[in-house]
């Protein structure tokens, strides 16, 4: 008895049936040439009937490869809905997982919360873990938690899924002769120090929120404290001891009146993230939870006047 056709050959006929090319067809499924047309030739022994024909100049279905097709589509379309609904039934069993994240990423991790909600299918239960701006990536690697709501740049080791993008602000005393300003730019915050970081912050992470080094070079001046919360941050800030950027959505946790929080024209924008250990197999609850993040239906509000919702690919 002759094999059967697998899943694999049928889609490779479909991707040759839209190109009628064996060169773009193999570039789009990512195989060679050679191999395209081995795996057509293997399909056309197991049905037992010539489905393309070959020539020099172009490529075409026979006759019966027309036919077929619209059957060959049919269980292509089968197998991915049997897949859907086997990665359903597996969320709906998944557990729990259990999620990170420090105070000024808390905006982020409700969207993806409140994003998971619009999925039909149930997903994992979410257990939340708050951690400082220096402890999350350690408690990701250590397995302390599945994973970690967080912004870029992120420890090595890690994976991640882009969440959303938004603009970073600076909040600085509203006793400063800029707080009556609508924007300002680096070089009018040159003069002010940053308010200083946990000695044991990433350098690149310290770096990327303080803006530093400036646009012409010139490297930023802390002060001697070692603010590891967005608390502390807003809280020093406020005493008028030095600035601090922030991500535009957090502002709305610390609305102090002793601060302000002003858009900088010239700051790159920050970029929330679902991190996990690259190193670690996932649990069947993260697995289900990066399914439900990366489907094409997903949705979800916009963080803030400067953000926008923005699934990407992980990496």
């Amino acid at each position: 008895m002759a094999a059967e056709p697998s899943t694999h050959q049928l889609r490779l006929l479909l991707a040759l049936a839209e190109e009628l090319h064996f060169g773009r067809a193999a570039e789009r499924m990512f195989i060679s040439q050679p191999a395209l047309s081995r795996q057509i030739r293997a399909l056309e022994e197991r049905l037992g009937v010539a489905l393309v024909e070959r020539s020099t100049r172009r490529v075409e279905l026979t006759e019966a490869g027309r036919a077929l097709l619209p059957r060959i589509r049919a269980v292509v379309d089968a197998v991915a809905d049997l897949q859907a609904a086997a990665e359903t039934e597996a969320a709906a069993h998944a557990g729990s997982v259990v999620l990170a994240s420090y105070t000024s990423a808390l905006p982020a991790l409700r969207l993806l919360i409140d994003s998971m909600r619009t999925v039909l299918h149930p997903g994992p239960q979410v257990q939340w873990r708050e951690m400082d701006f220096v402890d999350h990536a350690g408690a990701v690697l250590d397995g302390q938690v599945d994973a970690v709501v967080c912004y870029e740049p992120v420890a090595a080791g890690l994976r991640v899924l882009r969440l959303g993008t938004e603009r970073r602000l600076v909040c600085l005393p509203d006793s400063h002769p800029l707080a009556a300003r609508s924007a300002v730019t680096l070089a009018d915050l040159a003069d002010l120090p940053v308010i200083g970081f946990a000695p044991h912050a990433r350098p690149e992470w310290r770096a990327f929120w303080a803006a530093d080094p400036r646009p012409d070079g010139t490297p930023v001046r802390y002060t001697p404290h070692a603010a590891g919360t967005l608390e502390s941050c807003v809280t020093l800030v406020g005493l008028g001891y030095g600035i601090r950027f922030m991500s535009e959505s957090s502002t709305e946790l610390v609305p102090r009146p002793a601060v302000r929080y002003l858009p900088v024209r010239d700051l790159a924008p920050c970029t929330a993230v679902l991190a996990w250990a690259a190193a670690k197999p996932a649990t069947p609850a993260l697995r289900s939870l990066l399914h439900m993040l990366r489907e094409p239906t997903l949705s979800a509000p916009e963080p803030g006047s400067g953000s926008r919702w923005n699934a990407l690919d992980d990496r």
